[in-house]
């Protein structure tokens, strides 16, 4: 099946209207069904007919012969649609395979993910060819089109430009625009944006907003200007004021920002009782925190908040398919949807026991399915980096009078430099270490002091950032040095050093972003990073979000870009970036 909004060929659908005829079998039975019907919004008894990847048919009749089919007997199950993830960033470290495949075995069967790091580190041609690959999984794989870089980049107009953001946006996979992190130009003067945002909504896709903390005058102007859905809201209010201005709104619990049951207490407080608008995204977290799972934890969460069950499902399903306009697909249990299905042992335990996923069982009977398909990163030019280029003494030197202090995970503030530089070693008994942004290709660097990551830590080197340009942080420049030389060795990935020893190293051997490897491996790395990092004096939440967050222009109150130290609020380059 190869168009992803499942236009089905007519020989295929005639192939299934013969199933009810009698003509064709089913390929699967799902017998005495207690299923959720989203549209009546109740249980009710049926038996679930499946061909290959469709539901046929949904209802009292069984088959006139069973020869061929495989039936389930799901007396004493609860059925419920597979679960739609709305806004999956899937490369945080992990890649956009694994993700996939790890989060269909807890019955997350639907992902609509963010297409940025795909316009960094492919062509266009070639992303577009991948998105083919990502059809043959049995999870649905959806994309956005971006408009924005997220950060300030020396490429800015030539990767976000007319004709590719219009191949996107037309893509079939592609099923909105955003998210838009660039809203204060766009609401300033940003034509070539709003532009690209009415283009969307001609196409019928909606276009997600990022606007933590925006006023009431600030919605209202990018409703005006086109906007759908935002995932960002930071209260019960604030959910209440993006629904009552016509929001679609993502309530968020991810390993930043696990704010989900405070959401919903507020909500009940505020008397909200109906759910039609809202979704649950996990908002692309970091490897460990989906130890449990993805959109059912979400599901969990609301049912244990006194969410009434059918509305917690609904947020998990249909209500996401509707957003994107493929509730005639996806999101509910009715003949024509895709068969993406997750039997329940009780209606109040959202983790699924067995999962269907276009016809094809991820997990039976709480045992996992092994798939056959895989994708070929090499084919695509995503295999290890290959850097032509050393860090040397010479790039050390740290005399910009700013450094970044870190507030928390997600603010930075600029400060003044007091300590002195210009050594091999800053002293233990301070919280600041060098920083430094290099350019992948080895032409620009931008170094000053970060406050508040680390104590003790002598050395990291990252490939895995925002822009794709390397990271280097640490109180010791020899090993800094020996930690650049390692993740370059090892073509790209995450390395720590301290006293000259790598005590720690993560390859991230597709293009220096993402990892090779399963979701479970991922998540025991992702684990033990993050205890070194706080036995070295680390305080905050998240360290690879840390690593993003140093080049996000959506994040105050500055930030280490390509073009320098930026001041996120003026734009302003407060220090360039030095040419090497």
């Amino acid at each position: 099946m190869k168009e992803h909004l499942y236009r089905w060929r007519n020989k295929e659908i005639r192939k299934q209207v013969a199933v009810i005829d009698g003509k064709e079998q089913p390929t699967i039975l799902l017998k005495n069904a207690y299923y959720l019907n989203v549209f009546l919004r109740k249980w009710l008894e049926a038996h679930i007919w499946i061909h290959k990847d469709r539901i046929v048919y949904v209802g009292t009749r069984l088959p006139e012969s069973l020869q061929g089919v495989e039936v389930v007997d799901c007396t004493g199950k609860y059925i419920v649609p597979g679960y739609v993830e709305p806004h999956a960033h899937p490369f945080q470290l992990y890649n956009p395979y694994e993700l996939a495949m790890y989060a269909g075995q807890t019955g997350t069967t639907t992902l609509m993910n963010d297409n940025l790091p795909w316009l960094y580190l492919t062509s266009r041609e070639k992303a577009f060819s991948l998105i083919e690959d990502f059809m043959k999984l049995p999870v649905s794989m959806y994309w956005w089109a971006r408009f924005d870089s997220q950060s300030v980049i020396n490429e800015e107009k030539e990767i976000f430009n007319d004709e590719d953001v219009h191949a996107w946006l037309q893509h079939e996979a592609v099923v909105q625009g955003g998210e838009l992190t660039a809203w204060p130009q766009v609401i300033r003067d940003d034509d070539r944006i709003l532009y690209w945002i009415q283009e969307a909504k001609r196409l019928r896709k909606p276009v997600e907003g990022h606007f933590p903390g925006a006023s009431e005058s600030t919605l209202v102007k990018l409703k005006l200007l086109g906007v759908s859905s935002d995932h960002e809201a930071l209260s019960g209010e604030e959910v209440f004021n993006r629904i009552s201005m016509g929001y679609r709104v993502g309530l968020r619990n991810s390993s930043v920002r696990p704010d989900l049951e405070k959401l919903l207490k507020e909500l009940q407080e505020l008397g909200i009782n109906s759910y039609d608008f809202l979704t649950m995204t996990t908002d692309g977290s970091t490897p460990s925190f989906y130890e449990n799972g993805i959109i059912n934890q979400c599901i969990q969460i609301a049912i244990d908040c006194g969410v009434p069950e059918i509305e917690a499902y609904m947020m998990g399903t249909y209500n996401a398919a509707e957003q994107f306009h493929l509730e005639e697909r996806l999101g509910g249990i009715a003949p024509g949807r895709v068969a993406h299905v997750n039997i329940l042992s009780s209606s109040n335990n959202a983790t699924p026991e067995s999962v269907l996923a276009k016809g094809k069982w991820l997990k039976k009977d709480g045992e996992l399915v092994k798939q056959e398909v895989e994708i070929d990163w090499e084919k695509y030019g995503l295999g290890k980096l290959e850097l032509d280029w050393q860090l040397m003494e010479r790039d050390l030197q740290f005399s910009m009078p700013v450094g970044l202090k870190m507030v928390n995970d997600v603010i930075m503030k600029p400060y003044p430099i007091s300590i002195d530089a210009n050594t091999e070693k800053i002293i233990n008994s301070t919280d600041e270490s060098f920083l430094m942004l290099a350019d992948r290709e080895g032409e620009w660097r931008v170094n000053t002091i970060i406050k508040g990551f680390t104590k003790t830590l002598g050395g990291l080197a990252s490939s895995y950032s925002l822009t794709g340009d390397i990271v280097l942080i640490g109180k010791s420049k020899s090993d800094l040095l020996i930690a650049f030389a390692r993740m370059k060795e090892i073509g790209g990935g995450i390395v720590l050093v301290q006293e000259g020893e790598v005590i720690f190293e993560l390859p991230l051997n597709i293009a220096g972003m993402l990892y090779d490897g399963s979701m479970p491996k991922l998540m025991a790395e992702d684990k033990k990073m993050k205890a070194i990092l706080i036995d070295h004096g680390y305080q905050y939440q998240d360290p690879p979000y840390n690593l993003l967050f140093l080049s996000s222009m959506n994040l105050p109150f500055v930030r280490i870009t390509p073009l320098g130290i930026v001041d996120v609020k003026k734009k302003d380059i407060l220090f360039p970036a030095i040419m090497r």
